[in-house]
């Protein structure tokens, strides 16, 4: 997710010079599923309404269509909606197609995706 959030942890000013910042408490954000491909360079990204184990599984199918053919190697992190009962009959279903390969825990900077945003 990429949030818009304007809230300012601290600054400094000289005194009797503090200005004041506008922020306007909207905290929007877009919730983005998104792959690289390691070979390419090529990322597919899409925007869903909501962050959940059924938008995880529709992300899935997408990727399986874009890539008809070979087996498909995704590297995630430890997101509970990687780990759904839900998404379990599909992966068994297109083990041949699709493996999931979780990261460490705490470990963002191994996920490529994270720097992409």
């Amino acid at each position: 997710m990429i949030r818009d959030y304007q809230a300012i942890g601290r600054t400094w000013f000289l005194k009797g010079k503090q200005r004041i910042i506008p922020t306007y408490g909207q905290h929007k954000g877009v919730k983005l599923l998104g792959t690289l491909n390691y070979e390419t360079g090529e990322i597919v990204c899409v925007e869903q309404e909501s962050f959940n184990a059924g938008a995880f599984l529709d992300f899935l199918k997408m990727i399986l269509n874009k890539y008809p053919t070979g087996k498909t190697v995704m590297i995630l992190d430890n997101a509970r909606i990687h780990h759904a009962k839900l998404i379990q009959p599909f992966l068994e279903k297109n083990k041949d197609r699709i493996e999931l390969v979780f990261l460490p825990p705490y470990s963002p900077q191994l996920n490529l995706m994270e720097g992409v945003w």
